[in-house]
């Protein structure tokens, strides 16, 4: 078997590969750079010279030679590593007739947990939606407690309300559901080192990625000095390298690769076993989509230090679009896929373009002064 094709497309913000083969079968997967799919579309144009006519089967050495084929690094080249690795291990699962999770080792759960992202803003909306969500039967929540206006807060302002809203979410869904709190890279340091200390002493499961992801050192410090509050980062970060590094300054309890950017499946269990190895739990960044849900699943049934899987309302909403899972949720679970590959069907003949994140990237959050909120 060899591959004959490299499909590569582009619908909105979403994007598809599909690698077809001499022996008709179809390996899917998706990037997710959402913000330049266009960019992960023309590398994955200069793979293609590569990948036509070769073994689809040998995963790690077409993930090495793609990630190595140019002196350069970054979140477009590893998506679309990432899209070709997921449609690969897919590829694999199919000629087996077995679910990739079986080719990672097998199961060591029989469900998958999943925490349900909140797309509210402030405490009443939140609240509300947080009570919806463990009426449906999830036991954990995720949200982003900050004021739609933080840029222009006082310190005493931010901290205040940021606290009010968490423990609004808090005080509806009481002490049995976990609260996960992301704070989008919208502080700088010092802001952090009051806010999470705030929000903390409501027992989150987890706060993710107050401080902007330019510097491993830096999301590293901010999280030792987080006094003991669980911290999570990663969704933003590429490579095992750049894992080892905030792991070995001990920035994270929780690690946050996302399949579609960290090197798909092969690339995101070295992840998880380095996290591992510093007792470290993974919480994969997950928000575009059912594809990318099934190639997280796929992992999540078969680690050990798996926690909870993230699971957006637009895996429910886009079920029966341009990729179709096999598994549909059950309350706040998700049963173990036991199709073939990744459990996924691709129809890219639907040219409809897709909205997964619901922002043009030219609007951002700007300060009452005229300046970038993010530039901090």
């Amino acid at each position: 078997m060899e591959i004959t094709a490299v499909e590569s497309v582009v619908r909105g913000d979403a994007h598809f590969v599909a690698v077809h083969t001499s022996a008709g079968l179809v390996g899917v997967g998706q990037s997710a750079c959402w913000g330049y799919p266009d960019a992960v579309h023309a590398v994955v144009r200069t793979f293609r010279p590569h990948l036509l006519g070769a073994d689809p089967d040998r995963i790690e050495h077409h993930w090495h030679h793609l990630y190595r084929m140019g002196p350069f690094r970054g979140s477009v080249l590893t998506a679309a590593v990432s899209a070709i690795d997921l449609a690969l291990w897919d590829l694999l699962g199919k000629r087996l007739q077995v679910p990739v999770w079986q080719l990672l080792g097998g199961r060591v759960r029989d469900r998958i947990r999943l925490h349900l992202l909140l797309p509210g803003t402030g405490a009443d909306a939140l609240a509300a939606q947080a009570a919806a969500a463990v009426a449906d039967g999830f036991t954990a929540v995720k949200f982003d407690p900050l004021p739609a206006n933080y840029g222009d807060l006082s310190l005493a302002r931010l901290v205040t309300e940021t606290a009010a809203t968490t423990a609004a979410v808090r005080d509806t869904v009481g002490p049995d559901v976990d609260l996960l709190i992301e704070l989008h890279r919208k502080l700088t340091p010092l802001q952090a080192e009051v806010v999470v200390p705030a929000v903390g002493r409501l027992l989150p499961l987890m706060v993710e990625d107050p401080v902007q992801i330019d510097s491993v050192s830096s999301q590293a410090e901010v999280a030792r000095r987080a006094l003991g509050v669980p911290m999570a980062n990663g969704e933003r970060l590429h490579t095992i390298w750049e894992f080892k590094e905030l792991l070995a300054q001990g920035g994270a309890q929780y690690v946050r690769p996302d399949l579609g950017l960290a090197g798909g499946i092969s690339h995101a269990r070295k992840i998880a076993a380095l996290a591992e190895s510093y007792h470290a739990a993974v919480v994969s960044h997950n928000c575009l989509g059912p594809l990318l849900t099934m190639a997280s699943v796929q992992l999540d049934t078969a680690i050990s230090n798996f926690v909870t899987q993230e699971y957006s309302p637009l895996d429910d909403t886009l079920a029966d679009g341009p990729a179709r899972p096999c598994v549909r949720r059950e309350g706040g679970y998700l049963p173990v896929p036991t199709e073939p590959g990744l459990g996924v069907t691709l129809d890219l003949t639907d040219e409809t373009p897709l909205d997964l994140t619901g922002r043009p990237l030219t609007r951002i959050p700007l300060r009452a002064d005229g300046s970038v909120a993010y530039a901090v």
